[in-house]
């Protein structure tokens, strides 16, 4: 068939051949010296980027990956981040704040429709005992993207280009598509799908509000960085470097998480508290220190980041069925707790110092950690159940 006459939707109601894959198998912190502004307003131009997390997936992205599917959403996403990184150019030739703002409004747009279909579709696509190392491991490759990023306007048309050829891809390439009465087998399959009406979802709400404030911490942490090295008396090519450093080894975990939930006896919720705690304890010890010991706590506190975002994730989506997808936009709406927590922080900053800001992050860390204890205690019984199924590893046939 022509691609031009190709359908590229599928009713919710139909069962497809996605089912079978399964049963069968920062550049923030460098705009406070580009655009030289202060601690305020540079967590007002994250507030624009993760405002557009806020409005899009409960909204119109949710609408359309609901209505049309994973495909065209993703074909969205890609257009509109196309769109916002284009509006980079002359936003960087400029150096004009307001200019970064509105694109990063755009980007943040596209990102967070890319993110409501992608994020989802990782963790239902496979076998569920895998959910988590799938969507780890695939967070893991895209910070590799993060190193080297100086010149943003370059940046960002280099960006524009890939993006309009991979929208191009997503529409050309067979994809599969995955309705809501695959996920209802899917789940069916496992034995543990808590099926009735949204508004009795409990984990998933504990998992958007972890979320919310988990995302929050780590980004005022990630945007306030170099501030806090420089006051701890680095110079800002350092702490510059110091911040790449901190990339990597946040990179690095990801995998190291990755690789450690391949074995059966680590379990995601496990995962999930040993880390977010690690996070909590880092982050006290380097607010109560000073000077080279800080910065080490520091970095240990954004390494240990590195897991977090996608086992809530995934935990959150634990037997939701027909849900899934409105669940996925919830949670990657929950991502909008960058714009709340990064404001707070670069207020207290611009007031007191950057050590003390930090307990604004920390005050994050400590109320995400309440979704880890409450799955422990109880929803041990429905978190396992995806890594004791054996769907998607044996087939239906060799039972």
């Amino acid at each position: 068939m022509p691609f031009y006459r190709r359908k590229i939707t599928v009713a919710d109601d139909t069962v497809t051949s996605a089912v079978n894959l399964t049963t069968r198998q920062s550049l923030l912190p460098n705009f406070l010296s580009t655009l030289n502004i202060s601690s305020s307003m540079s967590a007002g131009l994250s507030s624009t980027y993760f405002g557009a997390y806020f409005i899009c997936p409960p909204t119109i992205s949710g609408w359309i990956l609901r209505r049309f599917g994973f495909r065209v959403i993703f074909m969205t996403g890609l257009a509109v981040l196309v769109v916002g990184c284009l509006l980079f150019w002359p936003s960087g030739v400029k150096r004009s704040f307001g200019g970064f703002c509105g694109s990063m409004v755009v980007v943040g747009a596209g990102l967070s429709t890319l993110e409501t279909t992608a994020d989802p579709f990782l963790s239902i696509c496979g076998p569920p005992r895998y959910s988590e190392i799938r969507l780890n491991l695939a967070q893991a490759i895209q910070d590799v993207g993060s190193f080297g990023l100086k010149n943003v306007q370059w940046v960002y048309l280099g960006v524009a280009g890939f993006v309009a050829l991979l929208a191009v891809l997503f529409f050309l390439a067979p994809m599969p598509e995955i309705t809501d009465a695959d996920i209802n087998f899917l789940e069916s399959e496992t034995g543990k799908s808590e099926n009735g009406p949204l508004r009795k979802q409990y984990n998933l709400f504990y998992a958007v509000s972890s979320q919310f404030c988990y995302v929050g911490a780590q980004v005022a942490v990630a945007n306030y960085f170099i501030t806090f090295f420089e006051e701890a008396g680095r110079d800002s090519t350092t702490s510059s470097d110091l911040l790449a450093i901190g990339q990597g080894l946040y990179a690095f975990n990801r995998f190291v998480a990755g690789f450690l939930l391949m074995i059966p006896t680590v379990k995601p919720r496990y995962i999930l508290t040993l880390y977010l705690g690690l996070c909590v304890i880092f982050i006290i010890a380097a607010i109560t220190t000073t000077g080279t010991a800080s910065i080490a706590i520091l970095i240990l506190a954004l390494c240990f980041e590195s897991a977090c975002f996608a086992t809530i994730f995934t935990l959150g989506l634990r037997g939701l069925g027909c849900h899934t997808k409105v669940g996925g936009s919830l949670l990657v709406t929950a991502i909008s707790g960058g714009m709340a927590f990064p404001a707070m922080t670069g207020a207290v900053i611009d007031r007191r110092d950057a050590h003390i800001a930090m307990t604004i992050p920390m005050m994050g860390y400590v109320l995400a950690f309440a979704y880890p204890v409450y799955v422990n205690v109880f929803k041990r019984d429905l978190m396992d159940s995806h890594r004791s199924t054996d769907v998607g590893v044996i087939q239906q046939n060799d039972k």
